[in-house]
């Protein structure tokens, strides 16, 4: 099991429901269904923690995104 990360929302765009996430000078993308709440909504600058998973053809992207302020 991946341990989590922490991060800062940089981009989101509800419409298309891609983002990414800025973490330690690092930019992981992801699409709303890795937001962990279910919500599939989350704001720009919001802190969060992550995982790092491996998506289709050796991506690797943001998974599991979680609000650090729950």
């Amino acid at each position: 099991m991946m341990s989590e990360l922490a991060g800062v929302i940089a981009t989101f765009d509800g419409s298309t429901g891609l983002g990414t996430v800025m973490a330690d000078a690092q930019v992981f993308p992801f699409h709303a269904t890795a937001i962990a709440n279910g919500t599939r909504q989350i704001a720009l600058g919001e802190a969060v923690t992550f995982e790092i998973r491996f998506a289709a053809g050796g991506r690797i992207e943001a998974g599991r995104i979680k609000s650090s302020s729950h």
